[in-house]
């Protein structure tokens, strides 16, 4: 019986595991999408790859051969890998409206012309959030002259639906939890005519989460790019699903038969992928106590990520809520010699799922010296204020003692 509550780790017995992506999953977050991506970025202002740092003392003392944190803390202004998917399946939907209502072929670099944005002014977007996609929607559309409509849980704080109002989204607080703001943001938006660009997946609606997702392929495609070797094993937390799938789908494709073992990390109070591999199908996780990993509370996983997941996905497991809590201070304060990272509370929940593995799924797994580890910091401190609170500094103390360290050095 599947326990929510209690960690669990699940090798993926399902029967499509390693079988070939669906046809349309391996269009979108195949190599060809991932140059598209590609081509959108190099138009964005303040588009930089994101660092890759290596870890060696960690390294060593889980006994593997080499570790690697992709550290999006700092993406496209954002501070979250988020960054990359909502304002990104905006810029798509904005050209695709644009070129029916134009008559004519528009492009990226179409997006600041008077016309684009006269018809980008005539559209509202429109989503439901924890914090990070509904910033990047809402960056994303004021970038192109849409408006935004952000659907905020009761969960959110106060520093996060700030930073989304920011943007001058029009923001819309929601009764319940994430899943009840996601419903009510498709309610709201079918009578108004807005257009939803949700990072989740509902039947009769995937083109645009799979937009959202293939958005997230330049975190892997960079990440290959900057290491010398594939990894052999690669550890991504899961909300819904989507930076996972998106990871993990793409290494499928381009990594073929020589492809590395993928494990899905989620909190243990709101493991929706952990009940989807258990019961073969996308199910509805109990909502119980919430977890201090707030992007990644969601209770039931996104159909398309599950499909990608389903067959690219070697296993599922789940963290305590202590466990993230040492991530985010370990990375703050490292052992000697490895870079200091600002994670937030969701951001090194796939660090926490290693250090986890090793202690209990090591054999499982096939971690050893040899292994090559690939995380991803998904998040840098997108709530100040709570970061503060859970590891004891301020995220500018934290980066002033890296500074620091590096003047001394």
């Amino acid at each position: 019986m599947f326990l929510p509550n209690r960690p669990v780790f699940l090798p993926n017995h399902n029967v499509l595991h390693r079988q070939p992506l669906d046809p349309a999953d391996a269009e979108t977050l195949g190599v060809a999408g991932a140059d598209t991506v590609e081509r959108f970025l190099a138009h964005r202002d303040n588009h930089c790859i994101t660092p890759l740092h290596a870890l060696p003392a960690l390294a060593t003392e889980l006994g593997l051969g080499a570790l690697h944190v992709k550290d999006e803390g700092f993406r496209l202004g954002l501070g979250s890998f988020k960054a990359l998917g909502g304002a990104y399946a905006v810029f798509r939907l904005v050209l695709e409206e644009a070129g029916r209502s134009l008559g004519r072929p528009v492009d990226v670099a179409d997006l600041d012309q008077p016309d684009v944005r006269a018809v980008a002014a005539t559209m509202t977007v429109a989503c439901a959030t924890d914090g990070n996609h509904g910033r990047s929607v809402a960056q994303g559309a004021q970038l192109v002259g849409a408006r935004a409509a952000i659907f905020v849980h009761a969960g959110v704080s106060e520093e996060r639906i700030a930073a989304i109002a920011r943007y001058g989204a029009e923001m819309i607080r929601v009764d319940g939890n994430y899943d009840d703001s996601v419903r009510q943001a498709a309610q709201v938006s079918a009578q108004k005519g807005w257009t939803v660009v949700s990072d989740t997946s509902w039947p009769g609606y995937e083109r645009i989460p799979g937009l959202v997702m293939q958005g997230y392929t330049a975190i892997v495609r960079e990440a290959l790019r900057q290491l010398r070797e594939p990894p052999t094993h690669v550890f991504v937390q899961a909300g819904v699903g989507g930076i996972a799938a998106a990871v993990a789908g793409y290494l499928a494709i381009v990594l073929g038969d020589a492809r590395l073992t993928f494990i899905v990390v989620e909190p243990a109070r709101a493991a929706c992928v952990v009940a989807a591999a258990q019961a073969g199908r996308v199910v509805k996780v109990a909502h119980g106590e919430a977890t201090v990993m707030a992007m990644l509370e969601c209770y039931e996983a996104s159909p398309v990520a599950w499909r990608v997941l389903a067959r690219a996905a070697d296993a599922f497991m789940t963290v305590d809520e202590d466990e993230a809590i040492a991530v985010m201070r370990r990375l703050a304060q490292p052992s000697a010699g490895d870079p200091v990272i600002v994670a937030g509370e969701s951001g090194g929940v796939g660090l926490a799922g290693l250090i986890r593995a090793v202690a209990d799924h090591q054999a499982d797994l096939g971690l050893d010296g040899k292994s090559r580890v690939l995380v991803i910091n998904t998040e840098g401190a997108t709530d100040p204020h709570r970061y503060a609170e859970l590891v004891g500094m301020s995220p500018a103390d934290v980066l002033a003692g890296k500074m620091l360290a590096a003047a001394t050095l």
